[in-house]
């Protein structure tokens, strides 16, 4: 890999701006058609990777059963302990129109869901390794040893994100494929007739130029840039955390709307997930996504009011958690706490292991621990009793199944919770303290179904591509989890494809 010192001003076919899932898709997609292609990394070597590093690995992916799961993951996994059902192109379409209220740019969508099976198949044949996804929404089939993996979702990187970066830069090595890091880009930089040329760059050495035929943005959002999150979700996000890299600042992306590139998408809407009260205030190498708390769904969730403000129970978390994270901001202070009794404290994910919860044999006791911790917030422990109480008395009978939408549910609440309501009696008692984490933004640039660039009058910017979490149009105040490294890979791997042909002058 090439750095500051051995770079000389030659001319590359194509550049892409950035390293993780996206990015690398494209520039390996790219090699593939004999071009010369260079990778841009703003971050050191040590922090390299964006937010593919903090994923939890999960594709979201179409499939007719465990034969094709067992294609794609060969020796890498086990799978006598998992159960599938079929995940067809009209279930994935279902589940991103009905978590983005049909918003979601159809053409766009069409090009992700009928290429998400051969995307993951080609990454496969590169030689990224796979297995079941045992850790994300899988059900225990009764009467039996199997798991049922969650529709869509049973299928992540082996290793979670750490190692799928990790394969990522392998693979980009043996293909000769440079990467130059401690190197923002700056600027795009375009001929007299409209069309990429090169980019102005500030590297270790100072500011200069490179130049290419052909460009992929690649970069990220803008999720980790205090100003532009202000500026376009509002000023309650200014110090919000964030999930992943402090690197996606969002340069790239105003670059190409300073070119004329059309801006499209919920410039508004964000990934925001539960996050641990007490995480960094960025991603933590240590930690990638350990921090996430997302067994929501069979608590009680209350905030520093003592209140309940959202209906924990409406879906399984991976329909949920991307916007679970914005109800949770507009509680005070954007703290609020997560409480489980016996009942359902073995059902939390193993990633509240890296949390300290506060643990009490009674509700009372319970309130008078968290007002110790959180007096300072000015916790009112008298509320959070009531409601409790309250919350109790409203559980109707019924049988409690966390393997499936139960229909378990309180009456005569506001919020109601309508699936896999338990009253909080079995002690000890287990709160865990939580705010939110923002892990990407929604609104970015316009893409066609090649992955070109589009202007305001929808014609493809000529030598410019795009993908992954810069791009706008294909989410909404929500997301299926699982869907944004989809993306990526997707129109990585077409932004790639096309970007190298365009290169070559075809």
């Amino acid at each position: 890999m090439a750095d500051s010192a051995q770079r000389t001003p030659e001319t590359f076919d194509v550049i892409v701006v950035g390293a993780g899932n996206a990015a690398f898709t494209a520039a390996l997609a790219a090699r593939a058609e004999g071009v010369r292609v260079l990778v841009l990394e703003k971050a050191t070597q040590k922090l390299r990777g964006g937010n593919t590093r903090f994923t939890g690995g999960l594709f979201r992916c179409t499939y007719n059963g465990i034969d094709d799961l067992m294609a794609l993951i060969g020796a890498n996994d086990d799978p006598s302990d998992v159960a599938v059902d079929p995940y067809t192109q009209e279930d994935f379409q279902h589940d991103i129109d009905r978590v983005t209220s049909g918003q979601a740019d159809p053409a766009l969508t069409h090009t992700l869901i009928t290429r998400s099976y051969d995307t993951v198949r080609w990454m496969a044949a590169l030689g990224v390794a796979w297995e079941f996804n045992r850790a994300v929404g899988p059900v225990r089939i009764a009467g039996s040893h199997k798991i049922k993996l969650a529709r869509g979702g049973a299928l992540r990187a082996k290793g979670e994100g750490v190692l799928l970066s990790s394969a990522l830069f392998r693979l980009a090595t043996e293909a000769d494929i440079p990467v130059w890091y401690e190197t923002q880009a700056q600027r795009i930089l375009t001929a007299a007739d409209g069309r990429v040329a090169g980019l102005a760059i500030r590297d270790p050495s100072g500011l200069r130029t490179v130049a290419c035929n052909a460009l992929v943005l690649a970069s990220g959002g803008f999720q980790a840039n205090p100003e532009m999150r202000t500026a376009y979700l509002g000023p309650s996000w200014s110090v919000v955390k964030v999930r992943g890299s402090r690197f996606n600042t969002g340069e790239m992306t105003r670059a190409a709307l300073s070119i004329g590139a059309q801006s499209y998408g919920e410039w508004a809407g964000c990934h925001a997930t539960p996050i641990d009260a007490d995480a960094p205030a960025y991603g933590d190498l240590r930690l990638t996504d350990k921090t996430n708390r997302l067994s929501y769904p069979f608590s009680v969730m209350v905030n520093l009011d003592g209140e309940r403000f959202v209906d924990e129970g409406e879906d399984f978390n991976l329909y949920t958690y991307a916007r679970m994270g914005r109800d949770i901001l507009q509680q005070r202070s954007a703290t609020i706490f997560q409480v489980f009794d016996q009942q359902t404290v073995s059902l939390l994910e193993t990633r509240y292991n890296t949390g300290t919860p506060i643990i009490a044999d009674s509700l009372t006791e319970l309130a008078a621990r968290i007002e110790e911790r959180y007096a300072a917030l000015d916790f009112r422990r008298d509320a959070f009793q009531t409601t409790l109480e309250a919350y109790n008395a409203a559980v109707q009978d019924g049988s409690f199944d966390p393997d499936r939408k139960d229909g378990k549910r309180t009456r005569g609440l506001r919020p109601e919770k309508t699936n896999w309501a338990t009253r909080l009696d079995q002690p000890p008692f287990y709160a865990y303290p939580v705010s939110l984490g923002i892990t990407f933004t929604f609104g970015g640039l316009r893409i066609n179904t090649e992955a070109a660039v589009v202007d305001h009058l929808d014609r493809p910017i000529p030598g410019l591509f795009a993908t992954g979490e810069m791009t706008g149009g294909f989410f909404y105040r929500n997301y299926p989890g699982g869907s944004g490294l989809m993306r990526g890979a997707v129109f990585g791997r077409l932004a790639g494809t096309h970007a190298a042909r365009w290169a070559r002058g075809e």
